[in-house]
């Protein structure tokens, strides 16, 4: 599953207990939109001992497995909560133009705007220059055009 939202907590480094092995767990929260618009929160643990280089408040694409986790809290209720298990966590730029120019120092550079075409100029014929029909044979012809065989209306 994929799921993109931003990190509520900073990374954490752990160790498993069973193999000794070190991983990174953070909070995520993925915001909704349309009818159920309620935030979804997640724990991610990227199953890499390596810094995934993520900050907190850093908008993030997080690839893995969903489990659910459940657990005993400190009042000894049951509790749980939404568990990834991650292969791939990495930032995601939402705005790239703005992303690149805060790394740089430099302004953003401007939407570009669409402008409209003007319409385009109607052709005006002189007088006596259209097309006429011939009254007998039902043709159009075109005045000055040459071979008087019009199409037939």
């Amino acid at each position: 599953m994929q799921a993109f939202g931003n990190l509520a907590s900073q990374p954490e480094r752990k160790v498993t207990k069973a193999s000794n092995k070190g991983y990174y767990e953070f909070r995520l929260a993925e915001s909704q939109r349309g009818v159920d618009t309620s935030t979804t929160w997640y724990t991610v643990r990227v199953m890499l001992d390596e810094n995934p280089n993520l900050s907190k408040g850093d908008f993030v694409k997080v690839t893995g497995k969903l489990k659910t986790d459940f657990y005993l809290s400190k009042e000894g209720k049951p509790s749980g909560t939404l568990l990834i298990i991650a292969f791939d966590a990495s930032k995601v730029s939402k705005n790239p133009g703005l992303q690149e120019a805060a790394e740089s120092g430099a302004p953003a550079a401007p939407k570009e705007t669409v402008k409209e075409k003007a319409p385009a100029k109607q052709l005006v014929r002189p007088p006596g220059a259209g097309t006429r029909q011939d009254a007998g044979s039902g043709r159009c012809t075109s005045s000055g055009a040459g071979n008087g065989s019009g199409a037939r209306i």
